[in-house]
């Protein structure tokens, strides 16, 4: 069976009766191309199925049309639905995505910037490890001409795109919602402090307390990682440690306080009625788990597609001027936070 030709500029500079160099120009959208005319091509390429070959322009152009992406992991919720929004605006503008995941290691982390096929990507959307706390790896990227764009964790490096979550705005919400409700002894069990975003979450943390006037107990306060496991073990401590017992707990994710909820079960405390929790996410198992559980919805689709637009203004136009985009979350109340319950 003869393989049926595939549509090239040739043909559609042919059927529109115009130059190879006009289509060319009108599927770069150049300034000396009219919009009708534009428009034109578009529908044809449309109507002959018209996919560029990117193995031969990206010879002329420099450019493979491959995104790289490196992520602490692929089966957490969040970063699941950042990488579908990666993905829409990615495949609309017929760029490819490469996964890179770190699995929260700093060595691999380091490892993986250090072997990338720099020649073969047009950029890199990064998200670093929880326990990171160097980026000169990231920055030599940088200084290599290859755009980086930063999405939910950022390294400290200057003028860099960043796309991140309103983290204080978020937990100030949560923790102002359990004192509304009657709490007043409130935990909170939060990220590794390396992390921009976990002192962040600590900041909206405190200044809710000091809103509402109520007392700020370090002692209240711990930072670890940011598993189930982590949750757990971050409560048997204040339990252990803590004569006066908190009356509720302000997790830094839900994965925490999903942990958190294990062990307070276990000590036989009533979830809401005797200790409120909330997290921070909206990972699908807070509508499951019983109490279902009190948290801040994050934009994780549009943390996706905004990056990602940010870093394809990068790779178009080499001096586009960085921009730092903070996207809101909502609270989503449910039945852990609710001193009636049962």
């Amino acid at each position: 069976m003869k393989q049926q030709r595939q549509t090239t500029i040739k043909d559609i500079a042919r059927e529109l009766k115009v130059s190879v160099a006009t289509v060319s120009r009108a599927l770069r959208d150049t300034h000396d191309v009219s919009k009708e005319t534009r428009e034109k091509v578009l529908r044809k390429v449309e109507e002959l199925h018209y996919r560029p070959n990117f193995n031969a322009t990206g010879l002329v152009t420099h450019k493979s049309h491959n995104i790289a992406i490196i992520l602490p992991t692929i089966t957490n919720y969040y970063f699941s639905t950042v990488i579908t929004g990666i993905q829409e605006i990615a495949y609309q503008n017929n760029y490819n995505i490469i996964l890179y995941v770190t699995g929260e290691s700093p060595a691999r982390e380091i490892e993986i910037a250090r072997d990338l096929p720099l020649s073969s990507i047009d950029g890199l959307l990064v998200c670093v490890t929880s326990e990171s706390d160097k980026s000169n790896h990231l920055k030599a990227i940088i200084d290599k001409g290859i755009p980086i764009v930063f999405f939910d964790r950022a390294a400290e490096i200057k003028n860099t795109s960043k796309v991140t979550q309103n983290d204080f705005g978020g937990a100030f919400m949560a923790v102002e919602h359990l004192i509304k409700n009657g709490y007043r002894k409130i935990a909170h069990i939060g990220g590794p402090l390396t992390l921009s975003f976990t002192k962040e979450r600590l900041r909206g943390y405190l200044a809710a307390l000091k809103k509402y006037n109520l007392p700020v107990y370090h002692k209240r306060i711990i930072h670890s990682g940011f598993t189930q496991q982590s949750g757990t073990e971050d409560t048997m401590k204040l339990w252990a440690s803590l004569s006066i017992k908190p009356d509720a707990i302000f997790a830094a994710n839900d994965r925490k306080a999903v942990g958190a909820m294990l062990a307070l079960k276990e000590m036989g405390i009533n979830i809401g009625k005797e200790v409120g929790v909330a997290g921070f996410t909206n990972d699908p198992v807070a509508a499951i788990i019983t109490p279902s559980l009190t948290t801040i919805e994050e934009p994780a689709l549009e943390v996706g597609k905004k990056s990602c637009e940010l870093l394809l203004k990068h790779i178009s136009k080499k001096n586009f001027i960085p921009e730092e985009v903070v996207l809101n979350g909502k609270l989503i109340v449910r039945h852990s936070t609710i001193m009636g319950e049962d």
